[in-house]
Order: structure tokens, then sequence, then C-alpha cells
């Protein structure tokens, strides 16, 4: 029987086990520290496959499942709303139910050019000093797929994609005689007999790598880490300095987490969330935050949901995972993103969820028995557009400091934040939109949103790193200015959003950090080791 890690002073203890905390607590691990996992939620049954529900309202059953139990509340452009997120709340957080999509940012995505100017300046690390932990990340999660044929880099050493479908071949050819440059989308999965295709629900036969199966569970398998699970962190304590042990709850019971050094993975809102409720005589704004920049510059991805038909004379018959164009990438100076399969059809449950998504952050939302009209609408438009395939258009967002998480004093637990949609954003999102209508050629398409969709799944910018802190929360460590041993390697720490998924960026920078971390710690050993012989 394991002894109480709460009697334990740990090398470092993680709080989070989606892709941030998982990579990190594994690199630590394997380079010998004593580590601590910490995740709110269940570790979760092997059997398990289900999506993560967003219309159910239980809170304890929807812990139960891996989902985290409270709505979020928003408040976007002036309208207030209150909904349940697509943000996980088990082992594997949010990346439990990914889709396992693994892309690598482009160069100008971190650093600034003459030819292409990065609208920060650049991140505070260069694409190049990135480039060998991109390379780590994606064999530690198993990445398959193609290279981008438009990318001016080193082709990645990626794992064989699966075959294409049909489907995905006549697709993928279509848009070639439309002078695009498709490619098979890069993937965190392991193609093992009976495989799922678990996009966008757990995967019940370790088959897809996320912060679970590709960190936590080869953590735990070096002997070096532990998991707490069902324990939620409700406070950092500590001087104006170094964190002294996090205050959390396992069951109603209050205890004290102690180590040398503590990272937080606990997404780019819930990060933001526990520091800024964690206030003290020293920290009356929340700890750590000195300049008042936690939770500021809050980015997401607008998603543009793009229904497209195959070419005229196509067979396709069937839904659409495998491809990704980055055609639209960067256009005319202007910052857009990829456009990417999401392996669904135009079907009418998926109509209806996406519309229900949509009525529930709109001004109509106050009239619930409106609701139930999406479902008409749903089936209208599932008749309209038969068999296309949907696609997600990605827009970068850049930051804003009037756009941040926010903390209810009465109930800290809550998630919630302030956006507002920033004329620059809008008007590229048309731009978008013409170039989309322009290129795609061929193809018979039509937009599924009016208004701009915000990916809430991918919050991140809540506590950027950077070399200033008069403009940053981090250091370049991604380290807390000012706080000797307080990491964050979540999607907090990413100055700009990029054009593509977080994910890889995220696993990464985990490993970059944990180095860095490991690296440290064995000095501080020697150098202790060495005092000792000398007394």
């Amino acid at each position: 029987m394991k002894s109480d890690p709460s009697t334990k002073i740990w090398d470092v203890i993680v709080v989070g086990t989606g892709i941030g905390g998982g990579t990190i607590g594994r690199r630590l691990a394997e380079r010998g520290l004593s580590v601590l996992m910490v995740e709110k939620g269940p570790y979760g049954l092997p059997s398990e496959q289900h999506y993560l529900d967003t219309e159910m309202q239980n809170p304890a059953a929807r812990l139960l499942r891996g989902f985290w139990p409270k709505p979020v509340t928003s408040t976007i452009d002036g309208r207030s709303a209150t909904y349940y997120g697509p943000i996980g709340a088990g082992v594997g957080g949010t990346s439990a139910f990914y889709a396992a999509t693994l892309e690598r940012p482009e160069p100008h995505d971190l650093d600034d050019s003459s030819n292409r100017p990065h609208p920060t300046g650049g991140w505070p690390v260069s694409y190049k000093s990135l480039t060998p932990y991109f390379d780590e990340a994606e064999r530690m999660f198993n990445v398959c797929g193609d290279a981008d044929p438009l990318s001016e880099e080193p082709a990645p050493a990626l794992r064989r994609p699966p075959s294409l479908t049909p489907d995905d071949q006549e697709m993928m050819a279509s848009f070639q005689r439309s002078g695009l440059n498709p490619y098979h989308v890069h993937m965190g999965i392991r193609a093992v007999p009976g495989c799922l295709n678990c996009f966008g629900h757990k995967c019940p036969k370790q088959c897809k790598m996320d912060g679970k199966t590709a960190g936590v569970d080869p953590a735990l398998a070096t002997g070096n880490a532990e998991l707490l699970t069902d324990c939620a962190v409700v406070a950092v304590h500590g001087n104006d300095r170094e964190v002294s042990y996090l205050e959390a709850d396992i069951g109603g019971r209050q205890v004290k987490l102690r180590a040398s050094n503590y990272v937080l993975a606990a997404g780019g809102i819930g990060s933001p969330r526990l520091l800024l409720s964690s206030r003290s005589s020293i920290w009356p704004n929340g700890f750590a935050n000195r300049k008042d920049l936690i939770g500021r510059n809050l980015m997401f991805h607008l998603t543009e949901m793009v229904a497209v038909w195959p070419a005229r004379g196509s067979r396709s018959i069937g839904p659409t995972k495998a491809i990704a164009l980055r055609d639209f990438y960067y256009v005319d100076k202007a910052r857009f993103g990829a456009l990417q399969a999401m392996g669904v059809e135009a079907s009418y449950g998926m109509i209806v969820h996406h519309l229900n998504g949509v009525f529930d952050r709109s001004v109509l939302r106050r009239f619930r028995a409106l609701r139930e009209m999406t479902r008409v609408v749903g089936y209208v438009a599932s008749r309209i557009f038969g068999k296309a395939k949907i696609f997600a258009g990605i827009i970068e967002d850049l930051p804003y400091a009037e756009n941040r998480v926010t903390v209810d004093p009465d109930d800290p637990e809550q998630l919630s934040f302030e956006y507002s949609v920033a004329p620059e954003l809008n008007r590229r999102r048309q731009q978008f939109r013409r170039i989309l209508r322009r290129r795609l050629k061929g193809h018979r398409m039509a937009f599924l949103s009016l208004e701009p969709s915000l990916n809430i799944a991918h919050c991140c910018g809540t506590m950027r790193f950077g070399n200033d802190p008069e403009t940053s929360v981090l250091d370049r460590d991604c380290r807390v200015h000012g706080i000797r041993n307080l990491y964050v390697t979540d999607s907090s720490f990413m100055p700009t959003s990029l054009g593509i998924n977080p994910s890889l960026t995220i696993a990464a920078n985990a490993l970059r950090v944990g180095d860095l971390l490991a690296d440290m710690s064995v000095r501080t050993r020697v150098k202790e080791a060495s005092c000792g012989q000398c007394a």
C-alpha cells in the first residue's frame, strides 16, 4: 500500500494531467525525479469510449465520466452565457477527448522576420530551439501523417499513416485538381487491430495518444511517479518568493501537498483561475499576480465550419478525417491558419449539436423553448447538405489585455472569462472566408455559421512567457517571474495562439521545461552533496 502523498516532500508536484502535465510528468520521472501528478477527476475505466457531453448537467455524473463538473460562465462581446464547455477533468484532461491532431506550427508562428513580421515581435524561444522537442514529442505521441507540400522546413520523421479510404482518396484528388496542396493530417494514434478512430471521444484500446497514454501511464511505469486522482487543488500558498505548499481537497479532507518545485498544467483557464483565487495578505490580487497580468491576454481560435461537397463525379460517401491543407495559412501578409477535416458528415445530429452550442451563447438563450427549433433547422439543413463533408478552418487569435479569465469570490472553482472579438480578427475572418470561396473552386461549399465561433477547447495565453516581467507572467523557462519554484506548462504560456491546434507545441514546450527543471535539480543535488562532503 502506498503512503499518504501528503506526508512526503516531492521533487515536483504537477497539477493537471493533460498534454502539458502528462508530458512533463513523464519527462521528470524518466529523469529520476520523484513526481506527484494531481488530477481533479478520476482515472477512468479501460472500457470508456464516451464523448465529452456538453448536455449532461449533473455535476457528480459529469465528474465521474471525466467532464469538468460545472458550467463555464462567459461574457462574449458583452453577452453573458452559461454552458458546459468541452473541458475534461479526469486523467488525460481534455486531451482524453480530443481528435489527436498534433500539427507543428510554422517558423513564422514563433519567429519575427522581415518578410513575415510577428505581431508580438516573436516568442522568447525560437522555432529552431524548439525543433528537437517537436521531433521528440512526435515520437512520444506516435504521430503519423504526411509532410506538408508547402513547408520549407525539413520533413518530420513521422510514422506512416493509415491508408486513405476511397472517400479520402476522392477528396484528396479533387483538391489537387483544384490546385490545392492537401496532405494526410498529423495524428497521434497507434493503429492497433480494431482501431476505432476515437476522434472526439475516449479511446478504450490505448490507441489514441493523449496526456494519459503518452504521459501519465509511462510516468507511473518508471516507479518514480505517483498519481493522486479525485483531488482538487484549491489554493497555492507561499511568500513573495516561493510556493510553500498546495492546499487540496480529497473527498472533503483538506491536505497540504509539498514539493521542491511545482508545475501548473490545469489548462489555459484552470491554471490562472487557481492563482487568481489564491489570495492572501501578501497577494491580495492572487498568488504571484504582481502586475495584474495573470488571466489576461486570453486567446482562442476562431473556428470557421465549412461544408464541402466533393468535386463533380466523385463517389465519396463517408466522412473525411485524414485531410489537412495549409494553402490558406498565410495569405497576402495576413495570418490565418489550417483547414482540417473534422471526420464528420453534415448529418442531422452534428448540425443540431453545433446549432445548440451557438444558441446557448446567443441573445436567444433566455428563451429555452426556442432551442427545440434547432432540431427543425438541423433536419432541413441535413437534407440540403446531403453528403457534404465538414472542414474546420482555424483562424489565429491574437492577445488583448481586456480578454481575460475572471474569478467569482463566492465560487472560486467556477471557470469564467470575458472576451471581445477584436475588429481586426473580424476583418481577418471575412478575408479568410473570401479566400476559401476563391480557392475551393470546383467544389460546392457552404459556411455553417454566421457569427464568429470561438473554440473554447483551444484557450491559451493567459500566463504568457517572455523576457520582460512588465509584460509577461513567466520567464523564457516558463517559471513565474519572481517565484523560484513555480512553473507552467499548459497552453497558458503561449504568447500567440498559432495557426494550428496547440497540442504538439504544448507537449514540445513541456519536454523543454522538464529538461530545464531536471537539469537544475541535478545541479542542486551535486551542490548539496559537495557541501555535505566539505562539512
